[in-house]
């Protein structure tokens, strides 16, 4: 008989010092396909989805498809969206019977209204309704903040291994490939997490030049092969989530009798904690990343600054101004920024038409004191409906929608606003609104690390702005953390 395998995603990254909830809203704002939706979406991705889809094919199971639910980070998910997209799943396991095995996407950084687990609360109603026999295999980003309790309700949870994230579809198929063992008889697996007393670690997780968090997977991978076990994972943790167990982990998975499991867990929380302070990125001020790129950027070979401490992908508002005006008193030319949010100017600029030239109040609408609304004269020079497919290495053939936008030029630089918030990590950003930024000298992106995936490779070089605020800066001592534990590394002395 062929085994029925029940497929769903539910994520979301959650900054809980962002005001802005995440509702049912929010995920129809990026990604929430229901049953046979989620095929005609997403298959021929580079996400888990397409993964896990290609997995049935291969191992010859039947895929029994609930939800793909995914919403730009941002503030705790809502009640009535948690309920309903986990309402979902349990209603379709109702419907079809109890499957032979479970297969969830999830992020690993989610916070509820009413659980500072989010997964672990999903996990716990799953598991209520199909009891312990059903092996479930999830799949984490390498962001995770990551439970005891979810290490014991799932068999099988393995996470990304770059940052940027372009292994998500291979993450997809370890995952499948281990619950297909289980389901065989092969193994009888059990998962062992061990976590430090910090909040942050190896470099944040990137993957894009030689530093902790390469020579960490490296490590992992030894101590796989002397303990013969079965999947290990390496999770910096989301730092922007005021929750007690938030920081990196490190997460194996090994047959339930393999004493090596405990023992290459330790080793590689120590040296998650040894490498603690080394970085890979200098973090600069708005004004140093200019004048680089004013020097270095020229068509065919643009300079690119990212604003880290306001990356929508962290849970950032997306409008803050410090770069943009940088950029303006700097009088640069040949320059592009993707995206400001900022719905209320996309609808000036539709109602004044293309071609008009008017008076905008630029972002800084949800934190003025991280960047008042920039007055400046501009011209409309285009306007759209937002919407594209992503074509670079992360999340490929994956549609984005940033709602009604406008391409808004002053002086020499071109700025796409958007109706919604994202961050951008794919040339699609700026060549959907009409810009080739391989011709640009200078382009600018609300972004942290994932934009070097489709940047670096036309980039003559790259600049990322934290001058110490915003609530996805790594300066962590400027939030307030209540109910983090501690002591806690870099909060606390040690």
């Amino acid at each position: 008989m062929t085994t029925r395998v029940l497929i769903a995603g539910f994520k979301h990254e959650t900054n809980t010092f962002c005001k802005l909830p995440t509702d049912l809203a929010s995920y129809r704002a990026r990604s929430l396909y229901y049953g046979e939706e989620m095929r005609s979406a997403l298959s021929g991705t580079n996400t888990e989805i397409a993964g896990f889809l290609d997995a049935c094919e291969r191992h010859d199971w039947e895929a029994v498809l609930a939800v793909a639910a995914d919403a730009t980070p941002a503030g705790k998910v809502t009640r009535a969206a948690f309920e309903e997209i986990s309402g979902h799943i349990l209603k379709v396991i109702d419907e079809a019977g109890v499957p032979g095995a479970i297969l969830l996407q999830l992020h690993g950084a989610m916070v509820t209204e009413d659980h500072e687990d989010g997964e672990s609360a999903l996990l716990s109603l799953i598991r209520e309704k199909v009891g312990r026999d059903v092996p479930i295999g999830v799949t984490h980003d390498l962001h995770a903040n990551v439970t005891d309790l979810t290490g014991e309700l799932a068999d099988i949870l393995v996470s990304y291994r770059t940052y940027p994230h372009v292994d998500q579809y291979d993450t997809a198929t370890r995952c499948a490939d281990l619950i297909a063992r289980v389901l065989a008889g092969e193994i009888d697996p059990k998962i062992t997490i061990a976590r430090g007393p910090q909040l942050d670690g190896v470099d944040h997780g990137r993957t894009t030049a030689p530093g902790p968090m390469l020579s960490i997977l490296a490590m992992a991978d030894r101590l796989a092969q002397e303990h013969g076990l079965l999947a290990v994972s390496i999770n910096a943790g989301f730092p922007w989530a005021d929750i007690s167990y938030a920081g990196p982990t490190a997460i194996v998975v090994a047959e339930r009798d393999n004493s090596g499991a405990a023992i290459a867990a330790q080793a590689l929380r120590e040296e998650v904690w040894r490498t603690r302070e080394e970085f890979t990125v200098d973090l600069i001020t708005a004004a140093k990343a200019v004048s680089q790129a004013r020097e270095t950027g020229k068509p065919g070979a643009p300079f690119v600054i990212a604003d880290f401490a306001d990356n929508p992908g962290g849970g950032g508002y997306g409008d803050s101004t410090g770069l943009l005006r940088a950029m303006i008193d700097a009088e640069l030319r040949n320059a592009a920024l993707s995206s400001l949010f900022d719905p209320e100017c996309v609808a000036a600029c539709q109602a004044a038409g293309q071609g008009a030239e008017l008076e905008l109040h630029l972002g800084g609408k949800h934190e003025p004191a991280l960047g008042a609304p920039i007055a400046a004269q501009g011209t409309v020079t285009g306007l759209f409906d937002g919407q594209f497919k992503l074509q670079g290495p992360m999340s490929t053939g994956v549609a984005v929608n940033i709602g009604p936008a406008a391409l808004f030029t002053i002086g020499g630089i071109d700025i796409v606003l958007a109706s919604r918030r994202a961050q951008n990590y794919d040339r699609q950003f700026f060549k959907a609104f009409g810009i080739e930024p391989a011709r640009k000298s200078v382009l600018a992106v609300k972004s942290s690390q994932h934009f070097r995936a489709d940047y670096a490779p036309i980039a003559s070089g790259i600049a990322v702005v934290d001058e110490g605020g915003g609530i996805t800066s790594h300066n962590f001592k400027s939030l307030d953390y209540k109910h983090l534990r501690r002591p806690i590394w870099p909060l606390d002395e040690f």
